[in-house]
């Protein structure tokens, strides 16, 4: 069978699916993002405790994917996709009746074990089924596909919680994620170029040792630890400030900026696709400079100019992790699915680590400090990525004849 290439129907079908999937995880993941604020205020927590309902979600999540790759080589990619969208969906819907603080962040504990049965595989999905030439576009459009998920997640919560309460607005993300998910079920073709098998728990952990050698690997991993970290920090206290005068937000306005991530949505597939043609080393600069460019802006306290800077920020971010998410494959060999655990395992580390941090920095220092330490974050990815750079240069010269191709792109011809 041959792989899936870009403009066929089983490509429509194949991506969509994704995009459903990716809808769902990211509306259920940061649902509680904008949520903060309330929690601080109904619960009487500080906001570095706020954030423990996403970044304990997202820590969990983490570690849990190393082990996703390890159940879907025995149970297939798609049925563990799938059980993992609608058991994350029935969560979302059990969060909307915590009685309780400590209950909410429990069951958000276990909300982060069940969507992590998505996001890696997802990724080995794209890898092993599509033609090579169709992987950016198709990675691209499975990131749109999560930043609309968590654009519309945040709107959605935002704007219910105004007019109701919290936990109707968390009940409603959850009936919604539960039609998304037998949308993937339906739409997503089989895997043809996956065998299922029972991998020792040995042979699972090897080859993530394998690609923790990987300098290259290192710094891709690296980048998503710094970029999802600031990106996350970003959003999870920039409704502390807005809703303070002198700008004195409602919930639902606050929510509503979060349309700025259909910025997202676009550069995501934009940039991905920009990259295949462009080389991915220069766009995934240029994304991150447009990263640091955009959260400059939001130090400026007129209110327009600094959705702005948001939208700028969002724009660069999606960017850059449609690249370098993409860029994984090209190093991975044999053991994709390991590789992309590792990836989202630095990816939603990062989030969790930098986004509590963030809660105390904000505490101190204001928005200036989030400012810097994201500043901090965004640098130390350049500075990553030109070492991959460098390594991969090196490499490349070392090589006896540059005629031959990488192995990667021998796979999908």
């Amino acid at each position: 069978m041959g792989f899936i290439v870009s403009g066929t129907k089983s490509f429509r079908k194949a991506t969509l699916s994704l995009f459903a999937g990716g809808f769902v995880t990211f509306a259920i993941l940061y649902s509680t993002q904008p949520l903060l604020p309330v929690f601080t205020d109904a619960f009487h927590v500080l906001p570095a405790s706020a954030s423990l309902t996403l970044s304990l979600t997202t820590g969990v999540l983490a570690v849990t994917l190393l082990f996703s790759s390890l159940i879907s080589e025995r149970w297939g990619q798609k049925k563990v996709m799938a059980i993992s969208l609608f058991l994350s969906a029935i969560m979302a819907i059990l969060t909307a009746f915590a009685p309780s603080f400590s209950i909410l962040v429990i069951l958000r504990i276990v909300q982060g074990i069940a969507l992590a049965g998505l996001p890696s595989i997802a990724m080995a999905y794209v890898d092993d089924e599509f033609d090579a030439r169709s992987l950016g576009t198709a990675m691209g459009l499975y990131v749109s596909g999560t930043t609309l998920g968590g654009m519309s997640g945040r709107i959605i919560v935002g704007t219910i919680s105004d007019f109701f309460s919290w936990q109707v607005a968390l009940g409603a993300v959850g009936l919604i994620s539960l039609l998304f998910a037998v949308w993937f079920w339906i739409g997503l073709p089989e895997p043809v170029h996956f065998v299922k098998k029972k991998v020792p728990v040995s042979e699972v952990f090897e080859p993530l040792l394998q690609h923790l050698k990987s300098v290259n690997l290192l710094c891709l991993f690296g980048i998503a630890f710094f970029l999802m970290g600031g990106f996350v920090t970003l959003y999870n206290y920039i409704g502390y400030q807005l809703i303070r005068p002198p700008y004195s937000l409602s919930q639902a306005a606050i929510g509503w900026i979060f349309a700025v991530y259909l910025c997202g949505t676009f550069s995501s597939a934009y940039m991905g696709k920009l990259a295949d043609t462009k080389g991915k080393s220069g766009v995934l600069v240029t994304s991150m400079s447009l990263m640091l460019t955009g959260l400059l802006l939001t130090l400026v306290p007129l209110l327009l100019v600094k959705i702005i800077g948001i939208a700028l920020f969002t724009f660069g971010f999606f960017g850059s992790h449609s690249i370098a998410s993409g860029w994984v494959g090209r190093f991975s060999g044999a053991h994709a699915a390991q590789a992309a655990s590792l990836y989202l395992f630095f990816y939603y580390a990062g989030s969790s680590l930098i986004g509590t941090f963030g809660g105390t920095i904000w505490h101190f220092l204001g928005w200036e400090g989030i400012v810097l330490l994201i500043s901090m974050c965004i640098g130390s990815a350049l500075a990553l990525e030109a070492v991959l750079v460098h390594h991969e240069h090196d490499m490349q010269n070392r090589l006896p004849d540059r005629s031959i191709p990488h192995p990667f792109h021998t796979i999908k011809k």
